[in-house]
């Protein structure tokens, strides 16, 4: 009796039948084709492990093949006569190819997953890596489900084309050419018969299978929405606003219409399962009931032995699993093709902002050397997808050690012209220098060193408050995180906690409030002791007292530092030694406090309007 195996996995690159590659995957092929030569560049530094691999499949399918054989010989030869010493080495003779098949199936199995595993390693690394260089723009443009699908969904599902795709083409192939040949050595009439039984066989049970695969698909999609909204409705952030919204009955009806519409999908998913195990049961039960009938019929027995028919069935029941998988090759090859498409479409993206060809090193080298001048220079930028320039022109001055305060209404082009000096983005017209020096023409690793940024929105590590504060600097002792969490006035909110900094922040720094947060991002900032700082209104989620506090910090941190402030308030940036108003992406108006109040142009305006929203403040909480 031949096992009838029903197990089905969906999903991308892996072990689909029913006849017809998934229009996604043609599509994904269409619009970003891919080499064979450059599929086959990755298999490359494996190609003895791989050569051994198809070795070993060919040498089991072959041995597997002298079975039906040893079964003829016991039946027509060794039980007839008597013949025990025939009888012993037969019976032997199939334990041995039993083992030896065993044997030679596990090694295949450890090498082609080795491959498959360092291939795989090789292109996670360096989709990881390659993304990492990515500006800020890809990420805005691409949603982060997507990109971690990548990453591994796509990454994990290309192992087929080494262990399931490239191996069972090999295997299914050198067993049906084998029992083809085995079958003909057998009996030539019956061999005729089982090739034209067998088409319409495949017909029938490829068209239920890809019946299935449809509701399949179906299926999955609709477990997908289920999973997106279960991430949506119980994430913290989601369930946060389904309270302050009162979203909460409506999601838990979405919710309840999706599980509904999958209990009526997966009873078509098995009754389409139980129609294919039917078919092929149908199938494996028919054709062997058939050569029976020929085997007794006179006119096409030709005098056939037992053994013979018993050896004839075996390998024709053998025969129908691996004709269907070579059938299915082409699916799994454009769904395998798919996936490459994909992680290469990544690993293709142009890098926007990447090393210099030729460093130029700042301070000479030494981080002591930096003095911090930043020099915009008639620098514009426009966004790729942008109408409008979001800086124009603009051309300021910073002395080391000085404080620039940027102002200016949302919208106006603070936060562009600061991301400028980390290099987050790149200037359209213009350059921006350091000391002099281009900070296109400086490794990134040097300039993220020489210029901290502490933005507006804060982004915790799910980890302790240590290992956060170590990701500035991985090589930070203790004292030297007490002593950053000291200036940046959020000591005592970490020494009053049970596990002190070895408190878990939680999921995105949830369990703490938005000023604690702020705090703790600005000591990280701190901890790199960086030469250059940029404070994306870093201030703007604290409280007034708070404020003067951290203020009072980021005042002392800033002696010898050239600073960059971006103002939420004007009350925080009085003192910088100079004040550039921003409107529509150019400086309209730069000084100190004071002679910007004298000038009675737009930072006199902003100034007043915050003055008077600072008394109706006051008025209301008295």
């Amino acid at each position: 009796m031949v096992a009838i195996d029903d197990t089905f996995q969906p999903g991308r690159g892996g072990g689909r039948s029913g006849g017809r590659p998934d229009p996604a995957d043609r599509a994904q092929l269409e619009r970003a084709p891919v080499s064979w030569r450059r599929v086959a560049g990755l298999f490359r530094p494996h190609r003895m492990q791989l050569a051994t691999v198809m070795a070993l499949i060919v040498a089991s399918s072959t041995v597997a093949l002298a079975t039906p054989f040893l079964v003829r010989l016991v039946i027509d030869d060794a039980i007839p006569a008597q013949d025990v010493p025939l009888l012993a080495w037969a019976v032997a003779g199939m334990v041995a190819v039993t083992a030896v098949t065993a044997v030679l199936g596990v090694l295949q199995t450890w090498l082609s997953t080795t491959v498959g595993q360092h291939v795989m390693h090789g292109l996670r690394t360096s989709v990881f890596t390659h993304l990492q260089r990515q500006s800020l723009g890809f990420f805005t443009r691409t949603k982060g489900g997507e990109v971690q699908s990548r990453l591994t969904n796509d990454i994990g599902g290309m192992q087929s084309v080494v262990t399931t795709t490239a191996t069972s083409f090999a295997a299914n192939a050198t067993t049906v050419i084998g029992t083809v040949i085995a079958m003909v050595a057998l009996s030539w009439r019956l061999s005729l018969l089982s090739l034209i039984v067998l088409p319409p066989a495949i017909w029938l049970t490829r068209k239920v299978a890809r019946m299935r695969r449809t509701i399949t698909a179906q299926r999955q999609r609709h477990l997908a929405d289920l999973h997106s909204q279960v991430e949506e409705g119980l994430s913290v952030s989601g369930v946060l606003l389904g309270k302050t919204l009162g979203a909460g009955p409506a999601q838990s009806a979405r919710f309840a219409t999706t599980s509904d519409d999958l209990v009526g999908l997966e009873v078509r998913s098995q009754l389409a399962g139980r129609w294919r195990m039917a078919t092929m049961s149908i199938v494996f039960a028919g054709i062997p009931a058939l050569i029976y009938l020929a085997a007794g019929l006179p006119a096409t027995s030709g005098g056939m032995t037992i053994g013979t028919l018993v050896a004839f069935t075996t390998l024709q029941g053998a025969l129908f699993r691996p004709l269907m998988g070579l059938l299915d090759i082409g699916v799994s090859l454009t769904a395998s093709m798919a996936l490459f498409s994909r992680v290469f479409e990544y690993l293709d993206l142009p890098v926007d902002i990447d090393d210099p060809a030729s460093p130029v090193p700042l301070g000479d080298g030494r981080a002591g050397g930096i003095r911090g001048e930043v020099r915009f220079s008639h620098v514009g930028f426009r966004y790729a997808d942008g109408h409008r320039d979001a800086l124009a022109d603009v051309d300021l001055a910073v002395p080391a050690g000085a404080t620039l305060a940027l102002v200016g209404e949302t919208g106006s082009g603070k936060s562009t012209l600061a991301s400028l000096v980390a290099r987050l983005n790149d200037p359209t017209t213009g350059r921006v220098t350091i000391d002099g020096v281009d900070v296109r023409d400086v490794a990134l690793a040097d300039l993220a060193r020489t210029v901290g940024v502490v933005a507006q929105e804060t982004y915790l590590l799910h980890g302790t408050i240590a290992e956060n504060l170590r990701h500035a600097k991985p090589g930070a002792t203790d004292a030297e995180l007490v002593e950053a969490a000291r200036r940046a006035q959020v000591h005592e909110v970490i020494a009053a906690l049970p596990d002190g900094y070895d408190t878990v922040v939680g999921a995105r720094g949830h369990r703490f409030s938005g000023g604690e947060k702020q705090r703790l991002a600005i000591a990280r900032t701190l901890l790199r002791d960086p030469r250059v700082l940029v404070l994306d209104e870093a201030t703007s989620a604290l409280d007034n007292g708070t404020e003067r506090a951290v203020q009072a910090a980021l005042d002392e941190a800033s002696r010898g530092r050239t600073t960059i402030t971006i103002a939420h308030r004007l009350s925080t940036v009085r003192n910088a030694d100079l004040i550039a108003v921003l409107s529509g992406g150019r400086v309209v108006e730069q000084g100190t406090h004071e002679e910007l109040l004298a000038l009675g142009g737009r930072y006199a305006a902003l100034a007043g309007a915050a003055e008077r929203q600072a008394v109706l403040a006051v008025a209301a909480a008295e």
